[in-house]
């Protein structure tokens, strides 16, 4: 769980809402650009054009997760 509070939706410009309350785009929400713009790099990243297949993306991210000590 973050230390910074999130802010509510209805203080978040509605240009930079997304389709996601995930814990981590949600912290992002203190700055709402920053938001919007990490949830379309991590949509391109995941689901864009590339050699990768998703499962083969998802399974860099669990293991970069892991090296990490990430909890999620």
């Amino acid at each position: 769980m973050a230390f910074i509070e999130y802010l509510q939706d209805d203080e978040i410009p509605e240009a930079d809402h997304v389709p996601d309350r995930d814990n981590i785009l949600r912290i992002h929400g203190v700055h709402s650009r920053t938001m919007r713009l990490h949830f379309d790099l991590y949509r391109e990243l995941m689901y864009g054009p590339g050699p990768l297949s998703r499962m083969q993306r998802e399974m860099i991210a669990v293991v970069v997760s892991a090296a990490n000590g990430c909890h999620y």
